[in-house]
């Protein structure tokens, strides 16, 4: 598989031409929470921070995993063994003051494995049950597309209703709730790619990309020294990062904005080289992740570059090329790219060249 090249991290001042910051009819009607945003801003300079003692680098991969739990969604981190995605995932709960868990997913694992299970008891003559490592609040799972198909779809329910159900039993899940799952791009053998359901429950789809020689030589040194996530001091409770996922949805998003997004995937579905497009949640989600985003950046309002910077993560895992495309070497990125560029922008009443 190519390398997918990274987009380029939004500017802080929108394009000429372009909707004026937080002005214009809201999409939402939703009241802004000023205080709430401010505390957004400031938890998530503090994760930066903090997560930065770990690792090194990787600056727009914090601020996208801070993206996924503040919109209650889920990460595909996508890339090659070794380049540090336990590491983040690790460091990311425990400057979040969040319960973390790990499986490493092989064909032998069973749903129970992940869900938990009901074990009886002599003593009480009854069955317990007995978590599973998704009852906590951020699950790394290594090597998803390892799992068979019926473990993967375990944790369909779990991603997308925030519950699961054992033996009939159903069991909410403690906000707040992230899976970030890992998949090798480049080795299938005896692997099980995800199907279009389970890949469209993903929010964002990161590459983490390999450090550079600077990067990697203080990698090596932070190891040396014994630096690990474990020796991070939280610097948020959940309740206040449930808190945040509050305050996010009441970021300013102008209409016209809104309509752009739609357009958006819409064209995504109309490309030539497209067989399956965009689906409507995916515009719930570049919506979605760009309020986020605007938050974890400091401002109540979101700007067009936020939706472009935003684009190609929400949607290159999402679009199904035709055969005969594929053949041509073409890639879903491709399509995003050009529709992208396509797309016209929203402008401004009354703005001219």
């Amino acid at each position: 598989m190519a390398e997918t090249k990274e987009p380029q991290a939004p500017s802080s001042t929108p394009a000429r031409g372009a909707v004026k910051p937080g002005t214009g009819e809201s999409a939402t009607g939703i009241e802004k929470d000023t205080a709430g945003l401010a505390d957004v801003a400031r938890v998530s300079n503090a994760v930066r921070e903090s997560v930065g003692r770990i690792i090194v680098g990787k600056k727009e991969v914090v601020e996208l995993l801070l993206v996924g739990l503040l919109c209650e969604g889920h990460i595909l981190l996508e890339d090659v063994p070794g380049v540090g995605k336990t590491m983040m995932a690790r460091s990311l709960a425990a400057t979040l003051g969040l319960r973390f868990a790990r499986v490493q997913c092989t064909p032998d694992l069973l749903p129970g494995d992940l869900v938990g299970t009901s074990v009886y008891n002599p003593n009480t003559r009854e069955f317990e049950f007995r978590a599973g490592p998704v009852m906590n609040q951020i699950v790394l799972t290594d090597e998803i597309n390892r799992a068979t198909p019926r473990t993967q779809s375990a944790l369909l329910e779990a991603m997308g209703e925030f519950q699961v159900t054992v033996d009939g039993v159903t069991r909410k899940l403690d906000p707040p709730f992230l899976v970030v799952a890992t998949q090798n791009p480049i080795e299938f053998e005896g692997t099980f790619p995800l199907p279009e359901a389970q890949l469209d429950r993903f929010l964002l789809r990161v590459q983490m990309g390999y450090p550079t020689e600077g990067e990697e030589r203080e990698v090596v040194l932070r190891q040396v020294r014994g630096e690990r996530p474990d020796k991070l001091t939280s610097v948020a409770t959940p309740d206040d990062i449930v808190r945040a996922q509050v305050a996010t949805r009441t970021v300013h998003v102008d209409v016209d904005l809104l309509r752009y997004i739609v357009e958006l995937v819409n064209a995504t579905r109309k490309h030539q080289d497209v067989a399956l497009g965009g689906s409507p949640r995916a515009s719930i989600n570049i919506f979605r992740a760009a309020q986020a985003l605007a938050a974890v950046r400091g401002r109540d309002y979101v700007l067009p570059d936020d939706v472009q910077y935003l684009a190609p993560y929400v949607l290159n895992h999402r679009i199904i090329l035709k055969p005969e495309s594929q053949l041509r070497g073409k890639q879903a990125s491709d399509v995003v790219k050009e529709v992208l560029e396509r797309q016209a922008l929203p402008i401004e009443e009354g703005a001219g060249g």
